[in-house]
């Protein structure tokens, strides 16, 4: 027969995944915004081409560029949609550390 503790006991929490977005560079130049819970795999699977993003057909992946973690997934597709709304000037610039990430907009 159980303890009552054992019966009592709180269940152990999952740990959260901590989600990022993050740059990837192609051979062309080009620039692969996307969102993961593990960016360095998911750059793997990009230059492995079975599991990466159409994007890279054309120009094989060659660097993850740049990174950030977010607070979540919903902050991390937040953030996602904020870099592909910059001009490919403002990414270099994100990328390079002379500019911060731009302002999120808020939906209610």
């Amino acid at each position: 027969m159980p303890s009552d503790t054992a019966e009592h006991s709180p269940a152990t929490a999952t740990p959260t995944k901590t989600w990022w977005v993050y740059m990837v560079r192609a051979e062309n130049g080009h620039l692969y915004t996307g969102i993961s819970t593990d960016p360095e795999r998911r750059f793997q699977e990009h230059v492995g081409g079975k599991r990466g993003a159409r994007f890279f057909n054309r120009s094989p992946a060659r660097a993850l560029v740049w990174r950030q973690s977010c607070a979540d997934h919903s902050d991390a597709l937040r953030r996602e949609i904020a870099l592909k709304r910059l001009v490919k000037k403002a990414k270099e610039a994100l990328i390079n550390g002379d500019c911060p990430l731009p302002k999120l907009e808020r939906t209610t």
